[in-house]
């Protein structure tokens, strides 16, 4: 597995939806991905308390050296995240381009 794992998010985003994302997240970190990416870009819909299943890892993905990103955040998903103070925490991007640069930059 490289380096960096770009995982696609589309559809439901919502408790008992959440887990195919959380199941692939936590495959690609078991399977060696240091950096993980996650395009939201196709969230159709989504629910506060799902986002667990996604940000969770971050720490996991820190603590290895890696980063975790997410790209087209759905304006619903970014104004939750900027109410709870983790929009601060969490590496957001508008263009799938700019995150992949991003990490290009740092491994160049």
């Amino acid at each position: 597995m490289g380096e960096t794992v770009v995982i696609q998010v589309g559809g439901k985003m919502t408790i008992g939806h959440d887990a195919e994302v959380h199941d692939a997240i936590y495959a690609a970190l078991d399977e060696g991905a240091v950096n993980i990416v996650m395009n939201m870009g196709r969230v159709t819909k989504w629910t506060p308390p799902a986002s667990a299943s996604w940000w969770r890892p971050t720490p996991t993905v820190t603590k290895r050296g890696g980063r975790f990103l997410l790209v087209g955040l759905p304006a619903r998903v970014a104004t939750v995240l900027q109410i709870t103070n983790l929009l601060g925490v969490l590496e957001t991007f508008d263009q799938m381009d700019d995150a992949l640069a991003t990490l290009s930059k740092e491994s160049g």
